[in-house]
Order: structure tokens, then sequence, then C-alpha cells
């Protein structure tokens, strides 16, 4: 159902490329675990659960988590990003307001 949801989403231009392929990829990954049963008995033995939902839950808590501090990082980037922007952009305001002015005080030639 995730794959379906991130597939329609890309194709509606909902979600950027880049930010889809960390969905599907944990997708793609709850579905092989989930379907694949000797995957799932391995990971179950790891984790010390003895019953397969519990496995999953574990599972999918996990690369849930690394999905969305993935997307924590890329959000931080982009805040800092923005804050540079707009710093520089106050700067050229200052700059064009300066020069507005020297060149209303100057005189008419």
């Amino acid at each position: 159902m995730l794959i379906g949801l991130v597939l329609h989403s890309l194709r509606r231009s909902h979600i950027r490329v880049e930010y889809s392929v960390s969905w599907l990829l944990a997708g793609l990954l709850m579905f092989l675990v989930s379907v694949w049963k000797p995957i799932l008995a391995e990971m179950g033995q790891l984790l010390g659960t003895g019953d397969e939902r519990t496995t999953i839950f574990f599972i999918a808590f996990g690369v849930f988590t690394t999905v969305f501090y993935r997307f924590s990082i890329i959000i931080s980037k982009l805040k800092d990003s923005n804050i540079a922007l707009t710093q520089k952009l106050a700067i050229l305001e200052f700059q064009l307001r300066t020069l507005d002015e020297k060149q209303k005080q100057a005189p008419a030639t």
C-alpha cells in the first residue's frame, strides 16, 4: 500500500523524486520482510521476539525512524539555506537602497 501511495504521489507531483526513493525503499523492505518468512524468522531471532507481527512492527519502527531522521536532516539544511538566502537578500536590498539614495542626492548633469 505504501509503494502504491508513493508512486501515485510521485505521478501527481506531490512528492519530489529524491524524497520518494526513501519511501519506496522503506515500502520495498517492509514488503520483502513481510513476505519472505525465513528473513522474518531470522530477524525475529536477532530482535528476540517470538511473534512475527511484533518483529514486523519493530522493523517498521526502525525503517520509518530512519526515514524521518533523514528528512529531519534535509529540513535542517533547507532552513539554514533559507536563512542564508534571506540575509543575502537583505544585504542586496540595503545596497540597492543606498545606491538609489546616492543617485537622488547627486546633482543632475
